[in-house]
C-alpha cells in the first residue's frame, strides 16, 4: 500500500513524486514509455524552470538564452515587431533530458520511478484506489491511498475516475531543423486561426518550428506546417516531426474521490502559448503541500490553493488569445502599443499591470 501512486512522469508527475518523497510519503510513479518520449512538448521556458531543476543539471540541459521575439502577422519575410528585455528573458532547453533530470531527482527524493509501465485501470475504493498495471515482467495490481494523474491530455486517470475533460483541445505539431543557430529571438506568427505558428531557436540543438490549431481550424494542421517550414525554406532538413493534443481551460473540478489531477491532464496549461510546464510543476507543489493521503477531505484544499495561485493567470491569458482572432488593422494596432522594451513574465500575464511594465512602456 503506498502513499500516493502517481500515473504519468513528466514535469508535474516528477515534480508531485519528488515533492511527496521528500515530505516523507511512499511514492511509485510510473512511465508508460521511456522518460522524455516521445517529444510532443516545445522545449522554450520560462527562467523559473530552474528552480525545479538539480543545479547540476543545469549545463546538460540549457541551450540558448533567448532575449525577446518578433511578433509576425504574414509569413517569413512578413514585417516584425520586437518585444524584448536586456537580459534574458526564457532559455531554450533539451525538452527530453529535462524530463529524466526532473525524474533522477524524483528517484534521488525516494520516490520508485519506474518506466515502461502502463496503467489500465484505476478503481477507487472507500480507502484506498486500485490500480492495474502493465509492465515488462507482465501485468500486476498494486493499491495506494492516492493517485495523481499527470499522464498528459488524454488521461486515463481522469476517463477512470469520470472526472470532467478540460474546456478544449488544440492540435499542435513541432519538428526540428538540426542547424545549429544562436539567435536570442523567437519568431510568432498569428497567421494560424485560433493560435499561432513559432520558430524557437535552441543553439546548438537546432531551430523549432511548430504551431497549433483548433481541430476545427479552416486547411489541415500538418498542411499548415508544411507550409510554414517551406516558408523558411527548411522543407527539407526537418527531422523529429511530432504531434499531440494541447489541452486549454481547465474544468470545474480535478479532484475525485481518492484521485486527483495535475498538468495536462487537468488542462493546467497557458491558454496564450500553449505552454503547461511551469503550471503544472506549480500545482504539483500545491497538491504535495495540502494533500493528505490518509484524509480525501485534503483535496479541497489542493483545489483552493492551485486555483488561487493560477486561475487569474489562465483568465487573462484567455483575454490574450483572443486578440490572436482580431481583424489584422487591431493586431496591429496592439502589437506596436506594446511593442519595444517589456517587463512581463512569460507566465505570468498579470505582469502586464506591474510597475515594471509601465516603466518599460514609458520608456
Amino acid at each position: 500500500m503506498y502513499d500516493f501512486a502517481v500515473v504519468g512522469v513528466g514535469p508535474p508527475g516528477a515534480r508531485f513524486a519528488r515533492r511527496a518523497a521528500e515530505e516523507g510519503y511512499d511514492v511509485v510513479a510510473f512511465e508508460r514509455g521511456e522518460l522524455g518520449k516521445p517529444l510532443a512538448c516545445s522545449g522554450h521556458v520560462s527562467l523559473d524552470v530552474w528552480e525545479y531543476v538539480p543545479a547540476e543539471a543545469r549545463e546538460e540541459l540549457f541551450q540558448n538564452d533567448i532575449y525577446g521575439a518578433r511578433f509576425h502577422t504574414g509569413g517569413a519575410d512578413s514585417e516584425s515587431h520586437e518585444f524584448y528585455t536586456e537580459t534574458p528573458i526564457s532559455n531554450a532547453v533539451d525538452r527530453v533530458e529535462l524530463d529524466k533530470a526532473l525524474a533522477g531527482a524524483a528517484a534521488d527524493a525516494g520516490a520508485d520511478v519506474r518506466e515502461h509501465h502502463t496503467v489500465t485501470g484505476v478503481t477507487e475504493r472507500a480507502g484506498h484506489v486500485e490500480l492495474s498495471v502493465s509492465g515488462p515482467d507482465g501485468a500486476f495490481e498494486t493499491e495506494a491511498r492516492m493517485v495523481a494523474g499527470c499522464d498528459g491530455p488524454r488521461s486515463r486517470v481522469r476517463d477512470e475516475l469520470g472526472l470532467p475533460e478540460p474546456e478544449e483541445f488544440l492540435h499542435g505539431v513541432l519538428a526540428f531543423d538540426p542547424e545549429p543557430d544562436r539567435q536570442d529571438f523567437v519568431d510568432v506568427h498569428l497567421t494560424v486561426p485560433g493560435f499561432f505558428a513559432w520558430r524557437i531557436p535552441r543553439g546548438p540543438g537546432g531551430v523549432e518550428y511548430g504551431l497549433a490549431a483548433a481541430p476545427s481550424a479552416d486547411g489541415d494542421v500538418s498542411a499548415r506546417f508544411d507550409d510554414l517550414v517551406a516558408d523558411y525554406g527548411v522543407a527539407e532538413r526537418i527531422e523529429h516531426r511530432c504531434s499531440g493534443l494541447i489541452p486549454v481551460g481547465p474544468p470545474d473540478s480535478v479532484t475525485g474521490t481518492r484521485g486527483f489531477l495535475v498538468g495536462d491532464a487537468a488542462g493546467m496549461t497557458k491558454p496564450f502559448t500553449g505552454g503547461g510546464i511551469l503550471y503544472g510543476m506549480t500545482a504539483a507543489d500545491h497538491a504535495a503541500a495540502t494533500i493528505d493521503p490518509a484524509n480525501p477531505r485534503t483535496l479541497a484544499d489542493y483545489e483552493r490553493a492551485w486555483r488561487n495561485d493560477l486561475e487569474r493567470e489562465i483568465r487573462l491569458g484567455k483575454l490574450i488569445r483572443a486578440g490572436y482572432d482580431a481583424p489584422a488593422a487591431v493586431q496591429k494596432l496592439g502589437i506596436r502599443l506594446f511593442e519595444g522594451e517589456i517587463g512581463v513574465h512569460m507566465d505570468r500575464p498579470t505582469s502586464l499591470f506591474s510597475a515594471e511594465q509601465v516603466r518599460s512602456m514609458l520608456r
